[in-house]
């Protein structure tokens, strides 16, 4: 722990956290916004589904840490709504076994503190040709679909809906766009590109700043870091 304490955001979820730090990702985009007012921390793992992630909840958050989060972005669903392939070990996860899953999640969150605040995100939609193009043709199965991934979002928006948590559906805020299966939103049809994540971290600010929660995490009114304090600080 580096002090003094800020208020710390944690983004948890698959590859779509993991990657939010390069190339202009929306981890990156957050964590620029809120310098020297919240440490902005990345616990993202490639691959990962919902059965995973609980496993580990009590090691990524326990309930006993000196310091909680608080805020906490999860996003899982992606992986989860892949489509069975009989010859393939896939991170394909039931859909009622996915939504248990994140509702176990939430719960725990909710439990680390009075004060810790969470956003789910949905699992985006994929530019399938993109990704299709990206595959190992020799390997290219068909094991995502936005049929499959609408199913997922859906039921994460439900949930959170049912437990008055924020949601940012990102299955239809990127298709809001009327050229996303053209443009350039993802690396690989399915991984943000820097254009991608402004409208993802664009979101997610936008949810902070309406959200009527207290002490507030809206950025521009939280208190500066060693503010004004210094003979040599700009005017």
């Amino acid at each position: 722990m580096v002090g003094p304490g800020r208020p710390l955001f944690v983004l948890f979820g698959s590859s779509v956290v993991q990657f939010s730090y390069g190339n202009g990702g929306w981890g990156a985009i957050l964590a620029d916004y809120y310098a020297r007012k919240a440490d902005i921390l990345v616990r993202g793992y490639a691959g990962w589904n919902s059965r995973r992630a609980v496993q580990v909840l009590d090691k990524i958050f326990p309930k006993n840490a000196a310091i909680q989060p608080a805020l906490v972005i999860v996003c899982f669903g992606g992986n989860d709504s892949f489509i069975p392939h009989p010859s393939m070990k896939l991170p394909h996860v039931p859909l009622q076994e996915y939504v248990a899953n994140m509702e176990k999640i939430a719960l725990h969150l909710m439990g680390l503190s009075e004060t810790t605040r969470i956003i789910f995100l949905s699992c985006p939609p994929i530019n399938e040709e993109m990704h299709r193009l990206t595959q190992d043709p020799k390997l290219c199965v068909t094991v995502r679909s936005n049929e499959s991934g609408k199913k997922y979002s859906e039921a994460c928006k439900q949930l959170c809906w049912r437990m008055d948590l924020k949601v940012i559906d990102l299955f239809a805020v990127i298709q809001e766009h009327d050229d996303w299966s053209t443009r350039c939103y993802t690396e690989d049809g399915v991984h943000f590109s820097a254009e991608g994540s402004e409208i993802v971290a664009r979101e997610i600010l936008k949810t902070i700043s309406d959200a009527d929660w207290k002490p507030t995490l809206y950025c521009n009114a939280m208190p500066l870091e060693f503010a004004e304090d210094s003979d040599y600080d700009p005017e």
